[in-house]
């Protein structure tokens, strides 16, 4: 009976995700994901890839994968990235798949100020495993799940076009964005009538500060906050950095949820970064918290003729 009670809790839990999408601890280590401003923010060619495991200690866990390409092209005047992401929830009974195209327009409006504009537009597809679905019918009161169930499958895929938009600001020691995921809604369901997929509000703000005098200013402390709204998931996340040479630590609260804990490493362009959640709430004996890990290449190029404002954030 309780591991009956925890299936069904779990497969609750399940449902009530399907609203929300996939989120990254290490949320600046995806860029394009968080606000398609960042592209071409830094100029130089970047790559990025970032992997998550959440509640890897329960049967249903949900894994995440992201691949980000960017930079700046002054034909343009502004950036271009490219993303792909797959999301597999409940061990892969929902599936997730993302390919987006994305521009961002860089305006210099002082001397110390700059605006991004980005656009988005992507190609998504949700699938749905239907073999790994269980049901009330085909509970035995002695045996459990042993009958096959009466009800009906629907369509296993569901694909549609979608649109996001996002601002993003800053100077050498500050940067704020917001940006707006699924513009349109589009319908995400699996049967037939309509199932909007909610509009996504992000905003985020921070700051660099120097904690030496020196010219190199090697070492930083950035304090930042995050802010999500979908529908009726709202989360807060609040925290820093601390960065000395190559060495980077942080410390979060992702409000009545978690407690994060970063430690990464950045040189040569090179930046790897781990990060893991330490659950907070009623399932912390049971999640395992999350892991994610994150991947970042920046290739070096040709200065640009004209000024150009690289974004100074934390690449975590």
């Amino acid at each position: 009976m309780k591991k009956l009670l925890l299936v069904l809790i779990f497969g609750m839990i399940t449902v009530l995700s399907m609203a929300q999408d996939p989120e990254f601890s290490q949320f600046y280590a995806a860029p394009l994901y968080l606000n398609p401003a960042f592209a071409g923010s830094v100029r130089c060619p970047r790559i990025t890839i970032n992997y998550r495991n959440q509640w890897p200690a329960i049967l249903g866990q949900f894994t995440t994968y992201d691949v980000e390409y960017d930079q700046y092209i002054s034909s343009l005047n502004g950036g271009i990235g490219i993303m792909a992401w797959k999301d597999n929830a409940g061990s892969g009974t929902i599936s997730t798949t993302n390919f987006s195209g994305i521009y961002s327009y860089q305006m210099n409006l002082s001397r110390d100020f700059t605006v991004n504009a980005g656009f988005q537009a992507a190609y998504m597809q949700k699938n749905l495993d239907w073999s790994k679905l269980t049901f009330g019918d085909q509970i035995d009161p002695r045996y459990g799940f042993i009958y096959t169930t009466q009800e009906v499958a629907p369509k296993g895929q569901s694909s549609f076009l979608d649109l996001s938009a996002g601002l993003l600001g800053y100077t050498n020691e500050f940067y704020g964005g917001i940006s707006v995921d699924h513009l349109t809604q589009p319908n995400e369901g699996f049967i037939s009538g309509s199932t909007p997929l909610p509009m996504k509000f992000t905003g985020h703000f921070g700051a660099m500060i120097p904690m030496d005098d020196s010219r190199r200013n090697t070492s930083y402390i950035s304090p930042n906050i995050l802010f999500v709204q979908q529908q009726d998931f709202q989360q807060i996340n609040l925290g820093l950095y601390i960065s000395r040479g190559p060495l980077v630590g942080g410390l979060w609260y992702r409000f009545g949820d978690a407690i994060i804990a970063l430690i990464g490493v950045s040189t040569n362009g090179l930046k790897i970064g781990y990060s893991y959640d330490i659950t907070v709430n009623k399932l912390s004996n049971a999640t395992g918290g999350a892991h994610e890990i994150s991947l970042s290449y920046q290739f070096e190029c040709h200065p640009h003729k004209r000024r150009f404002r690289t974004i100074s954030c934390p690449s975590f």
